[in-house]
């Protein structure tokens, strides 16, 4: 049976009695230890096994778009609020950083986050790769770093996190991941605040046989991946 150290999670006042009541464990040196070598024996393997996938991506990408590199990169915020680079592959026109603002109104998904299912920023190899959950295959370089692991929850981006409020900041206190309970659930589909949930439910619950099962899940919605944008 795994052991916790409790630890009893910061009160804020609009949210106390919630936030007082949500406690998370630490993780124990097993489930540690297994975690971080199932990531990197995985990351390795699925670089290697993808190596002529990635090929073709960088071709079509650049055929699409020369003046733009293959792969994209955004600083995003990860275990303990610590930032990092998360890699891509890039499925937006080279400038979408810059038109982001004239679509911040048009956000589909509410709370600190920003989806929009027909972004005209996203290119056409780019819906493709996107739909497929394609584009994301770079963070495995992430996770052989130890920026991300396999499974956790998805590392926002900084002006979200300044959205947050300590209940949601809860969500940072492990390492990030590629997948996750949000993801398996509903992905877009889903609100910020059931994200939120999803993951601390994550978090109070992650075993390595959830991880795995996560996991699985993960490869079983790729087939379909109707809800990806």
């Amino acid at each position: 049976m795994r052991r916790f150290d409790q630890e009893a999670v910061l009160k804020v006042s609009e949210e106390g009695a919630r936030l007082e009541a949500l406690k998370y464990g630490s993780d124990p040196v097993f489930y540690t230890t297994a975690k971080r070598l199932i990531d990197i024996l995985c990351a390795l393997l699925g670089l290697i096994l993808l190596l002529p996938l990635f090929m073709l991506v960088v071709l079509l990408i650049k055929l699409e778009d020369p003046k733009g590199s293959a792969f994209f990169y955004q600083t995003r915020i990860g275990k303990n609020e610590k930032p990092f680079k998360m890699y891509k592959f890039r499925s937006m026109v080279s400038n979408a950083e810059d038109k982001l603002t004239e679509l911040l109104d048009q956000n589909e998904i509410q709370g600190a986050m920003f989806k929009m299912k027909d972004d005209p920023r996203i290119t056409r190899v780019g819906k493709f790769i996107r739909k497929t959950s394609i584009d994301e295959l770079p963070q495995l370089v992430n996770v052989l770093k130890g920026d991300m692991s396999l499974v956790g929850p998805r590392p926002p981006l900084p002006r979200e996190v300044a959205e947050y409020s300590e209940y949601d900041r809860l969500r940072l206190t492990v390492t990030s991941g590629c997948t996750g309970l949000w993801q398996v659930s509903g992905r877009n589909e889903l609100s910020f605040e059931e994200m939120v949930e999803l993951d601390l439910e994550y978090i109070q619950k992650r075993s390595i046989a959830g991880d795995l099962k996560i996991i699985f899940k993960t490869f079983k919605l790729l087939l379909g991946a109707k809800d990806a944008f």
